[in-house]
């Protein structure tokens, strides 16, 4: 019988795409890990796992998931699902939350059902952090915000910004410091909104800081702080500023298709069809 432990391991490592990041969440060292996964492939004879840089996925042969965490006789159903062959695989996608994010969940979702026999790993976070992971090959493809002109990726849609505050709270476009609403450290839209108002001579202060759109959008309508967001995010109780409000303009950025070198067919039909989606998408009507 298998040891429970080390399917453990493995089911970790194939989750998160990577030793590291499976160290993290079985509280184990990365070497540790390695070592695990080392001694279940001698016990069954055969790889497991393909290892390409700080990458690692199922091979062909090896299922994308163990059935470790339902109950005692996982050991023995674990031998026969890592020796079932597959066709897909593994597809991480990394996404930034705000663009159509209702709907381009159900366009995941007929893609994950289209294809049993794929794991669709989803991750929201800030453009920046996707950015890292996809260049740490943790990630296979990535829908992020970039600044405009940047070369590279499967395709790239402009984003028009605007300095954004609350119709009913409205905060006074002559006030100093000038409070923000904004995203953590590393946002482009922070950073944004800091240089344009250096720049032009304004002094400001966070007031409200959130990882997400909905923190962001709800503190503005609420009249906490301004922000700068993108038409898609903007509500109906936002008013954007104009230039004539006395705020700085500011360098527009866009939405950008990326994947990773070694992308497999499955990656990259998922590719076309978020390709097609954000072409064909209206971005107020998505919001």
């Amino acid at each position: 019988m298998l040891d429970l432990d080390l399917l453990r391991s493995f089911v970790s490592v194939v989750d998160a795409g990577g030793f590291t990041r499976a160290g993290e969440r079985v509280h184990r060292t990365q070497s540790t890990v390695s070592q695990q996964i080392r001694r279940l492939e001698e016990s069954v004879g055969r790889p497991l796992l393909h290892r390409n840089g700080k990458q690692a996925t199922p091979p062909r042969r090896a299922s994308a998931s163990c059935p470790t965490r339902a109950h005692s006789r996982a050991a023995e159903e674990a031998r026969d699902v890592v020796a079932r062959p597959t066709t897909d695989g593994v597809v991480r996608l990394g996404i930034t939350e705000d663009f159509a994010a209702n709907r381009l969940a159900g366009l995941l979702s007929r893609f994950a059902r289209s294809r049993p026999s794929l794991r669709l790993d989803v991750r929201c976070d800030l453009s920046v952090k996707l950015k890292s992971d996809l260049e740490r090959g943790e990630l296979d493809l990535a829908l992020m915000k970039r600044d405009a002109g940047e070369t590279g990726g499967i395709a790239v849609w402009p984003e028009h910004l605007n300095w954004v505050t609350s119709r009913d709270h409205p905060i006074d476009g002559s006030r100093e410091p000038v409070p923000l609403a904004v995203f953590p450290q590393g946002c482009l839209y922070r950073n944004r909104a800091i240089h344009a108002l250096e720049t032009a001579g304004r002094a400001w202060h966070i007031a409200y800081t959130s990882p997400n759109f909905t923190g962001i959008q709800a503190a503005v309508s609420a009249g906490l702080g301004m922000s700068i967001l993108p038409d898609v995010s903007l509500l109906a109780d936002h008013r954007a500023l104009q230039r004539k409000d006395g705020f700085p303009a500011i360098p527009n950025t866009e939405l950008a298709l990326i994947a990773a070198p070694d992308a497999s067919p499955a990656t990259r039909r998922l590719a076309d069809l978020l390709a097609d989606f954000c072409t064909g998408a209206d971005p107020r009507a998505a919001a």
